[in-house]
């Protein structure tokens, strides 16, 4: 994955919730990154196009970050190291995030706290729903 660290940034902030960002990406050259913000919000159509328009790796980051370590496995296998380490520390994991900080990957660390932000309430919301529930 070879992008500008100005696009990384824009990602962090489509990922944090900023709608216009999310919608240049579109609209100007990364298609992919912007639907990425809408398949992490389990979108399935966005899922779906990631995986039949050659970002299967977009998708496998976001899978690992909600804990399948088949798809970490499978960005480790296929040589996306980083993105394996982004997906890990989505997961809460800090020996990760360390990990791209200490291998001087700010602008990636910060697009994998930003996933974990989204994730965790996403989670959050899902099990506040469950305890809600009176069955």
């Amino acid at each position: 994955m070879e992008y500008p660290a100005k696009i990384i940034l824009a990602w962090a902030e489509a990922i944090g919730g900023n709608r216009d960002i999310r919608d240049w990406l579109i609209t100007n050259g990364y298609p992919e990154l912007g639907l990425f913000v809408f398949a992490l919000h389990n979108q399935d159509e966005a899922r779906q196009w990631l995986i039949h328009n050659g970002h299967p790796h977009l998708m496998a980051l976001i899978n690992g970050g909600e804990g399948n370590i088949n798809a970490r496995l499978w960005l480790r296998k296929n040589g996306f190291d980083v993105l394996e380490k982004m997906a890990l520390a989505t997961d809460n994991n800090d020996d990760a995030m360390l990990w791209l900080l200490n291998n001087q990957l700010p602008d990636m660390a910060k697009v994998a706290t930003k996933m974990r932000t989204v994730k965790n309430e996403i989670d959050e919301n899902n099990n506040d729903m469950h305890r809600i529930s009176p069955f």
